[in-house]
């Protein structure tokens, strides 16, 4: 009777460690990556135009499948109006006139894809590269920790007086409604603005938590894939890939969960400001007097996250300098990340330089039940290069941490597919301890 206790007891033991070690990184009992995103948009060919958008749209309008849309400069949902897009409509942006859409302050957009007919904004260039048209906006009036409010009219040049006005974001709801973005999937955006920088695939300005944000894809993205500044948003099934910039920045008093995404980096793909898969900071260091701080500061939690450095030869490539953090948190933003998997960078985690590690801050920034594979380090301070309080810190069995050296491919399910790779966490095939690995001691 002991012996058959002991068995059984093995038993679910060894059954809850499958479990838990699934739920770590993007989940789902089937591949949600499936029939609706693209890995290779560049072999994706797509109708002439037959429809030019263009200025501002003041009035509710709606795009069609059937027709496909050149969009044109700057333009603008203004006044309240709402832009629907049927699933299947594929939007071309400009490379010439550095087409943009910004949804203003008050307006919607509803683009509600389907998962076999996703909503495509890609470019008009017969080679396509990142920066080839600007990227969508959505502005609203959620809060953010600016004093007053905010503009984005630096992406946009010579605008006449109704445009200028519809460039500004930020208020007091944060419930407010900005429309849905669903299955949609946004290709070759960030154009750069000569003075300014890079539009981002996705900015998301002071906009509230009554916005449906879900199945989204940024694929190869000058500028930053996702920005969040400010607000109040829900983000779950993103995908960033292959950016230049960086995957996934939350800023400006920001309040965000990010849950069941992915970002995938190239060491040969990336922009020389910096970049990680993720950002989270309450204000731009050189911005400092914009920022009330008797308002909340950036917090975001993120759960089941798994970012990944595509590479076969990781070791190489950190020692010529292609290879960064996959996460930089500033001071006085707080982060609570939890079953995610952090494969292949160097280091993992960085902390600003400015920001203390004491009890208060790192309670403010959490790591639990994470999976960190292949890094070279784990948390560091950005110019310290001793982490031992960190590593003491965050390597307590309190806070279910596990370290691997796995490879990518014995990793992750599926990474050689083409077509649709499988970034889910390969069951019985990671050998996970409490140890902190360096690539460094190798």
């Amino acid at each position: 009777m002991r012996n058959f206790t002991l068995i059984t007891l093995m038993f679910f033991l060894a059954i809850g460690n499958v479990f838990a070690q699934q739920e770590k990184g993007i989940i789902g009992s089937t591949n949600w990556l499936d029939n609706w995103s693209e890995f290779k948009p560049s072999q994706q060919n797509h109708r002439e135009p037959t429809q030019i958008l263009s200025g501002v749209i003041n009035r509710d309008t709606k795009l069609y499948k059937k027709d496909v849309y050149l969009l044109m400069g700057s333009v603008f949902v203004t006044d309240s109006a709402s832009l629907t897009i049927e699933s299947g409509t594929v939007i071309i942006g400009d490379y010439a006139s550095k087409a943009s859409l910004t949804i203003s302050k008050g307006s919607t957009i509803i683009a509600n894809g389907l998962e076999t007919d996703p909503i495509v904004f890609t470019s008009n260039r017969s080679i396509k590269r990142a920066g080839d048209w600007g990227g969508i906006i959505l502005l609203g009036d959620a809060p953010s920790n600016k004093f007053g409010n905010g503009s984005v009219s630096q992406y946009h040049s010579q605008l006449n007086s109704v445009a200028y006005g519809a460039t500004n974001f930020g208020g007091t709801n944060p419930e407010s409604y900005s429309g849905i973005l669903r299955y949609v999937r946004i290709e070759y955006a960030g154009k750069r603005i000569k003075g300014v920088g890079y539009f981002n695939g996705l900015l998301l300005a002071s906009v509230g938590n009554s916005t449906v944000l879900e199945n989204i894809m940024v694929s190869y993205s000058a500028g930053n894939s996702f920005e969040v500044r400010g607000g109040e948003v829900n983000i779950n099934k993103a995908v960033s890939y292959k950016t230049n910039g960086i995957d996934y920045k939350f800023n400006l008093g920001a309040q965000c969960e990010l849950s069941n995404s992915i970002a995938i980096r190239s060491p040969y793909v990336s922009s020389s400001y910096g970049s990680r898969c993720m950002h989270v900071a309450s204000y731009d260091k050189n911005k400092r007097e914009e920022v009330d701080f008797t308002k909340n500061g950036t917090s975001v939690v993120a759960k089941n996250l798994t970012f990944i450095t595509d590479t076969d030869d990781l070791k190489a490539e950190i020692k010529k300098g292609l290879v960064k953090e996959a996460i930089y948190v500033g001071k006085n933003a707080s982060l609570d990340m939890n079953k995610s998997v952090l494969s292949g960078f160097n280091p993992a985690v960085l902390f600003e330089e400015r920001l203390k590690v004491n009890q208060e801050n790192l309670e403010k920034i959490k790591f639990t039940g994470m999976y960190f594979n292949n890094c070279n380090g784990n948390i560091f301070v950005d110019n310290n290069p001793n982490n031992e309080d960190l590593e003491n810190w965050y390597g307590s069995i309190s806070f279910f941490n596990v370290y691997s050296k796995s490879k990518n491919a014995e990793t992750f399910i599926d990474l050689k597919n083409k077509r649709t790779p499988d970034y889910r966490l390969r069951i019985n095939s990671i050998i996970a301890t409490n140890d902190n690995p360096d690539l460094r001691n190798d």
